[in-house]
């Protein structure tokens, strides 16, 4: 079933257990306004509060999936305008605090804030005429929005640095050798893929995929003995879980499980 959501900005839909949201500006090429990314934040909270959804893509068009924050609208911020608004903080970030996991199908232009968006999901699948880039630099200020610090962990310091400091974009092929993007797919096949993928993961029990990510992203944020530690007490506690129970006997009676999500 497709239920679709009225946004002005995007376009919100249900896809059996997956969410999908893509960026509805063309002519703008998915350029991130705040009134964008407010939509962003409502439809992300509206999934995550869906006992039916287990999964959510984001994605944009043939030509952008975001070509970068909308430069227009923030030129004349001063620092008080940035400062008081929590410009980025308060509503681009909200995808980093989603449970359930988030795929970046991404086509066309991943640059600027387009790129950080992208790297703010679990991760990202690239059709093969993505290109990512951070050109911060061109219009006299940097990446904000986590280009300078998510960008060296998935790719390394010393292709980050170039980037940032060059505006050199990235192709596809090259962001999948560097580790940015999870793989690479026709461009015709994307957003096929992408829920393919997604509906993949929403078929798991939801509370185990949440476990999942939650001790990958420690992985991340930890050092390996803290992180090994929060992995054996989260996989211990699976263990008083229905989908537990219901995994393991369906295994040894060779059938397919059937999960309740709890």
């Amino acid at each position: 079933m497709t239920e679709t959501r009225n946004y002005q900005f995007i376009i919100a839909e249900t896809r059996g257990r997956v969410g999908l949201i893509t960026f509805n500006r063309p002519q703008q090429l998915n350029a991130l306004c705040d009134a964008l990314v407010e939509e962003l934040r409502q439809a992300l909270d509206d999934f995550e509060a869906s006992d039916a959804i287990g999964a959510i893509v984001i994605t944009g068009s043939e030509k952008a999936f975001a070509a970068g924050a909308d430069i227009t609208a923030i030129k004349d911020f001063s620092y008080m305008d940035a400062y008081r608004r929590d410009y980025i903080t308060r509503n681009w970030e909200r995808i980093t605090r989603c449970r359930k996991p988030v795929i970046a199908a991404v086509a066309g232009y991943a640059l600027g804030g387009g790129c950080e968006l992208a790297m703010m999901c679990d991760f990202i699948l690239a059709a093969d005429t993505a290109q990512f880039g951070q050109p911060e630099i061109k219009i006299g200020t940097l990446p904000g929005a986590g280009g300078t610090q998510r960008l060296p962990r998935a790719v390394g310091k010393a292709k980050a640095m170039e980037m940032c400091l060059t505006a050199r974009m990235m192709g596809a092929e090259e962001a999948e050798r560097a580790g940015l993007v999870a793989r690479i797919v026709p461009a015709d096949k994307l957003l096929e893929d992408a829920l393919a993928t997604a509906d993949t993961i929403a078929s798991f029990s939801l509370p185990v995929v949440m476990m999942i990510k939650e001790s990958v992203n420690r992985a991340a944020e930890s050092g390996l003995g803290e992180g090994l530690l929060f992995e054996r007490r989260v996989f211990h506690a699976s263990f008083s879980l229905e989908d537990q129970k219901e995994g393991m006997v369906a295994f040894v009676e060779k059938r397919k499980p059937v999960f309740q999500h709890r």
